[in-house]
């Protein structure tokens, strides 16, 4: 059981309510629910996530594989569970996304592997100089750092997401770390 309560549209001023649902899932979600306890907090976080989705300079895969490897590297189910469908909607098949959740990254082509192994580097604190010039090579520097920004965004999500220890949302199960 999570730890705060899931709020209900109706604990929420009517200003907020519409935050409590996912825009692409057309459904309230836990995650939100959970910060709704703090509807400014909810807010505030929900135009962050929504600044690293417009503002970042990824492409919709770049931003999901970017996603899927933060909730792979923190060991985040809930938010791994989340970006699977996402990333299938994009188009990022389930050979892709099973090589990032069991760290078997043949099914993807050598810049996304970089990519990848960036957004891993970022999340665990460990950017060093060739890590960085790799991922320079390919990216713009206002990319950089939205990929650094979106991991290190989802990543500060997965641990509001732990500390909760939310649970997927009733009548899911979970995808796996290999969907296929």
């Amino acid at each position: 059981m999570a730890r705060v309560p899931y709020v209900e549209a109706s604990d929420v001023p009517d200003e907020h309510e519409e935050l409590l649902e996912s825009v692409l899932q057309g459904k309230p979600l836990n995650v939100y629910r959970s910060l709704g306890n703090n509807p400014a907090v909810l807010a505030g976080m929900r135009a962050f996530l929504r600044s690293l989705w417009h503002d970042s300079g990824l492409s919709d895969r770049e931003r999901e594989l970017t996603i899927l490897t933060t909730a792979a590297a923190i060991d985040n189910r809930y938010e791994w569970h989340q970006h699977v469908n996402i990333a299938r909607d994009v188009g990022i098949d389930d050979a892709a996304i099973a090589g990032i959740g069991t760290d078997d990254l043949a099914a993807l082509d050598g810049d996304e592997r970089t990519l990848v192994e960036y957004v891993r580097a970022v999340v665990e604190a460990d950017v060093d100089a060739v890590t960085h010039e790799s991922i320079a090579a390919l990216y713009d520097d206002d990319e950089v750092v939205g990929i650094a920004a979106t991991a290190q965004g989802y990543a500060a999500l997965g641990g509001l997401i732990r500390a909760f220890d939310l649970e997927l949302e009733s009548g899911t199960t979970f995808h796996g770390w290999d969907p296929r």
